[in-house]
């Protein structure tokens, strides 16, 4: 594995900073402020490839590697986190569960206007009560004649009032200990599937998240990704490469937070000098940028695994989604220590990093779940 990035590689990460530090930095707390995606940012986003980013260019995506995937929502993350996010959960969940699950006429008629940017995708797993235990989800799909009927609620979706486009897991088979879910892919606006709360988020304000509830939802047969009772592993799968996505999204976070602390040091004077001058904070930024390295490469390897068709990742996703989010929160905690009194006022990025990071640490699988399949790896469960 040769750990230099290619001239390629390289280009890309440029673009990517260039256009977050120009379109994305000047409106970071305006849109943090106003807890709202920006819609007219998706057109920019699909000019440069973000929308489809590990897509075929035959659904109109930009065919990039695991690697470069990475890369990019680094760099998003880098300025603001919450856009990261968004970008990731399109591509890493919605986006790539039609790529993977879906049959040719369904990736022709859906990936498309989401890789164009004229919508986003949302994808719906977590439930009120099934939040770890994503396999007691109780949204259920009953079959009627050629179509299925849906009923439930779930929570904490990422797109779930503004998405266009939402694939959701739902029980199809209700026999006592099976895992009966399927997957199916339902486009916004569809009678039935309505937005319901929208979350008052500590952090990612800029990130839509919200409860999507179905009533009577009725979607024909060609609706459901794959085949009955599959949607479970389908999202396992899904969530396996997701994971790298977000461990990319916490490197790109810390990575911006020692920025913001190092640029800090350098300006900050006490006692006639720098702080960074000071042994302590030197330190602290020592700490900061070997944590950081450490939690990319982990997150690089992984997604370099994924380049080269590897049949499983999951241990390699969950340990760097693990370190790299624990990493993150050391990061944005010392990026606001090194601020002191400014870190805990919004006119600095540092409070930011350090309400946007936490989420790091649970979404698309807690810290403790992933320690938990570390685990059964380890001891060949």
């Amino acid at each position: 594995m040769d750990l230099r990035l290619t001239e390629e590689q390289q280009l890309l990460r440029q673009a990517v900073r260039e256009f977050a530090e120009a379109e994305i930095r000047p409106h970071v707390m305006a849109w943090d402020e106003a807890q709202a995606f920006s819609m007219d940012l998706l057109p920019k986003l699909a000019a440069l490839g973000l929308m489809g980013i590990q897509v075929p260019e035959s659904w109109g995506g930009s065919d990039m590697s695991a690697v470069a995937y990475c890369i990019c929502i680094e760099e998003l993350a880098r300025v603001d986190p919450s856009i990261a996010l968004s970008v990731a959960a399109h591509n890493g969940l919605c986006v790539a569960h039609l790529r993977v699950f879906g049959n040719e006429q369904q990736r022709q008629e859906f990936l498309p206007p989401l890789t164009a940017g004229r919508h986003l995708g949302a994808w719906g797993l977590t439930e009120a009560s099934s939040g770890s235990d994503a396999a007691a989800m109780r949204t259920l799909a009953v079959q009627d004649g050629g179509n299925w009927i849906l009923n439930g609620s779930k929570q904490f979706i990422t797109h779930g009032r503004i998405g266009g486009t939402m694939v959701v897991m739902a029980v199809t088979d209700r026999a006592p200990g099976k895992v009966g879910h399927s997957a199916f892919v339902i486009p916004h606006g569809h009678p039935g599937m309505t937005a319901g709360k929208k979350e008052n988020k500590l952090g990612m304000r800029a990130s839509d998240t919200s409860e999507v509830i179905f009533q009577d939802c009725k979607v024909p047969a060609a609706a459901m990704l794959g085949k009955p009772g599959e949607g479970f592993q389908q999202a396992m799968r899904i969530l396996d490469a997701g994971r790298i996505g977000i461990a990319a999204l916490a490197v790109g976070l810390a990575q911006g937070a020692y920025e913001a602390a190092r640029r800090y040091a350098l300006e900050r004077r006490q006692f006639s000098r720098p702080i960074a001058e000071f042994q302590a904070i030197r330190w602290k930024l020592a700490d900061m940028a070997t944590r950081i390295e450490a939690a990319r490469l982990l997150t690089y390897r992984a997604a370099w695994l994924r380049d080269q068709k590897a049949e499983r990742t999951s241990t390699e996703s969950s340990i760097a989604k693990l370190y790299a989010s624990e990493i993150a929160v050391r990061a944005a905690e010392e990026c606001v220590q090194i601020h002191g009194g400014y870190g805990f006022v919004k006119d600095y990025p540092a409070e930011k990093f350090f309400r946007d990071v936490k989420l790091c640490t649970i979404g698309e699988g807690t810290s403790e779940i992933q320690r938990l399949l570390i685990g059964r790896q380890l001891i060949g469960r």
